[in-house]
Formats: C-alpha cells, structure tokens, sequence
C-alpha cells in the first residue's frame, strides 16, 4: 500500500531577494489548487483559500465565523477552543459583532478623517522637523513612521502618549509568533489592567475622546468594562501597528523605485492604495471557522472545518490585477484590493490609515527628496515572524 501523502505546510517563507512579494506557492495555487489543505504552525489542517474572488466570497459569509480572526492558525502554542472575550470586535459574529461595530464606526468615517488630515500633517511636519534637526542617519521606523500612527491613535482614543513605549513594547508581542503562549498572554493581562485603568479614570473624569465616549454613549446599552477594555485593547493595537509598518514598507519600496516617486506625489492617493495592495502588510491572511457546511468555489467545505484567506494572494491575482507582480500606480481601479479585508469584519480604521500614509508619504518625501537607504538593502531585518509584516529598522540618509 502507498501511503497518503503528508498535507503540505501553510506557505510561510518569501522569494529570495524580493521581500515585497508573497510566498511563491501561492501564484501555482491560484493555477492548480485554488482552495486546498494545508497544515498550519497551530496543529490543524485548514482551507488555503488563494484566489481573489474566493478570498472576497469567504470574508462575506455569514455562516463562516471570525472566531479564530486573531490570526491564532500561524501560533504554535494556539487554544483552538479558547473562549471569545467580550468585547472582541474581529472575533465576534453576528448581532454581537454589529452592536460592537455600530459603536465606534462613527468615530472613522470619511468626513472625520477628512478632518484630521490637517493634525496628521502637522505631526509628519514635526517629525521631519525633528529627524533633519538631528542629522543623518535617521532610523525611519524609530524617528518617523512608528510615532506618527501612534500619536494619532493616542489622540483619538484618549490615551496618553507618554504611555507609548508600554503599549507599543505590549503589541510587538501580541502580535510576534515567536512569543510563547506566557508571554503573549502576559503582554495581554498587562494591556488589559492598563486600559481598565484607564476607563475607570475616564469614568470619573470624561474627556473629548473615543474612550470616554464609549462610556458616556452608552446608557441604553453599556458596555460592561470587559467590554471596554478588549475593545479599547483591539483599536490600540491595530490603529498603530498596521499603519506604521506599512509607512516604513511602501518608503522603502519608493527608495528602490525612485522612478514611481513622481506619480506617488502627483496622485497620492491613487498610489496608496496600490501599495496596500502590493505590500500586503496582514502577512498570513485571515482565519475563519465553518458553522455549517458551505461551498468555496468549486470545493465543499465542511461544519467544523477551518480556512485561510490569504489576502496577500488575493492581491496579486492576475485575473483582477493584471501585471500584479508589478508596482503600478496608473492601475486601474485600485481600490478593489481586500488589503483592508472585506465584508463585516472590514477594518474599521482603514479611512484613517488612508489619511496617514497619503500625508506620511507626500510630506516625507517632499521635504525630504534626496532620501535615500543608509545600507544596503541586505542589511535589513524583516518580521518573518509577525502577524504585520514590515521591516524592524530602516537607516536612511540625505543631503
């Protein structure tokens, strides 16, 4: 007898020398396989979904639940079975989800953001300020592109910026799956009894923040301060880690392309979102769990069976974006990419992250337009190894 082949490994690692471009695997998937088996870090098969309109269909089932959306498939210390905390805005489902979504989504709408554009562009003003004050070489990550959305976050939340060091130290262990199972859960219980602490300050001493709002706001139906402390907890996470990786990632692909630089600063906007597109940042796709059975394409998919949305192979699917391989920013129709997800669980803050990357970029690379790498790109340490893919220190130079 043959024995059965091994489920092939969950597709982890980059080509060499390209460290924009998803794992190879995906591209002959989308040919060959589109949704098939693969053995996750966390010990259990899952539907590899690597086509752009499967990717869309999955993220829009109802019936496919979030349960297991903190990326738990790529930790090889996961509990599958580990109970949903209230308040959890990308794991709940359902009525649950809406009620959370519903209190908060005001705060991020167009017409809000289009408001913060002018304190947005203040803040890259005066951390160019500061970089160019103190002289060449800069690190870009450190001096710029990590401050910015956290300064933005702290304001909108109502959370002390002098507190930064904290939550951000806190989030890179969430977020790494290379932490052990102790030290994620501690970098949560730490988070977690900071932000209660906050709330409760908020509770006797409102300000004009988010946080306090989500107090104020709810008479009719109040959030418990579970509640409000995981939902604070996810906001603060994800309103800074996504945007600051991706400021640092689409830099560095604009100082390796300096021919892309003048349409990036004619249509900023345009530009963005072909590099979310591109860049691809939430780097190990988006796990979902079938409460009933369901159909993925041509595949059945069982109750009880898990799937991956590669949202980075949705992104570079030839029959939606043609040349994807290819940085272009005279791409039509950008913004169908799914780097922000789609259907219910749809980021929140993506209007917010638009905001900051259109300013970081134009005010960087306006006011500074020799900027270039201060190493060789070989020099550079990228997180392999984190849910939010971008690079730990990016050394530049000018004049």
């Amino acid at each position: 007898m043959t024995a059965a082949p091994e489920t092939p490994a969950l597709p982890t690692t980059r080509p060499d020398g390209c460290p924009y471009d998803p794992p190879g695997e995906y591209a002959d998937r989308r040919e060959t396989a589109p949704t098939s088996k693969v053995r996750c870090p966390a010990g259990m098969d899952a539907w590899l979904v690597t086509r752009y309109a499967d990717v869309r269909a999955v993220l829009a089932d109802r019936t496919l639940s979030s349960r297991g959306a903190s990326s738990v498939h790529v930790n090889p210390n996961a509990d599958l079975d580990e109970e949903i905390s209230p308040g959890s805005i990308i794991q709940l489902d359902g009525a649950a989800h809406a009620r959370l979504r519903k209190k908060v989504i005001a705060e991020f709408t167009v017409r809000r953001m289009k408001a913060l554009r002018g304190y947005v562009r203040s803040l890259v003003d005066s951390h160019l300020d500061a970089m160019l004050a103190q002289g060449a070489p800069a690190d870009l990550v450190r001096d710029f592109a990590l401050p910015i959305p956290s300064l933005v976050i702290c304001e909108l939340l109502g959370v002390p910026y002098a507190d930064r060091a904290r939550f951000q130290r806190q989030s890179a262990t969430m977020v790494s799956t290379d932490a052990t199972r102790e030290d994620g859960e501690r970098a949560y219980h730490e988070l977690s009894d900071y932000l209660a602490g906050l709330f409760t300050e908020k509770r006797r001493n409102p300000q004009d923040d988010l946080f306090s709002r989500l107090i104020s706001d709810g008479a009719d139906d109040p959030l418990t301060m579970e509640e409000l402390v995981v939902l604070g907890l996810s906001l603060l996470v994800a309103g800074h880690e996504t945007t600051a990786n991706m400021i640092a990632m689409s830099t560095l692909v604009l100082l390796e392309n300096p021919d892309l630089l003048a349409p990036a600063l004619a249509e900023p906007e345009r530009a963005v979102e072909e590099l979310l597109r591109y860049l691809s940042v939430v780097q190990w796709g988006v796990l979902r769990y079938a409460t009933s059975d369901t159909q993925v394409g041509s595949r059945s998919v069982r109750e009880g069976e898990w799937l991956v949305a590669a949202l980075n192979s949705a992104n570079r699917d030839e029959s939606v974006f043609p040349g994807a391989d290819k940085l272009d920013f005279a791409r039509e129709s950008p913004r169908t990419h799914v780097a922000f997800g789609f259907g219910a669980h749809q980021c929140v803050g993506q209007q917010l992250a638009r905001v900051e990357l259109q300013e970081a970029l134009t005010g960087l690379f306006r006011r500074v337009p020799d900027l270039r790498l201060a190493v060789g790109r070989e020099e550079l340490a990228f997180k392999h190894n984190t849910l939010v893919y971008g690079v730990r220190e990016l050394p530049v130079a000018w004049g």
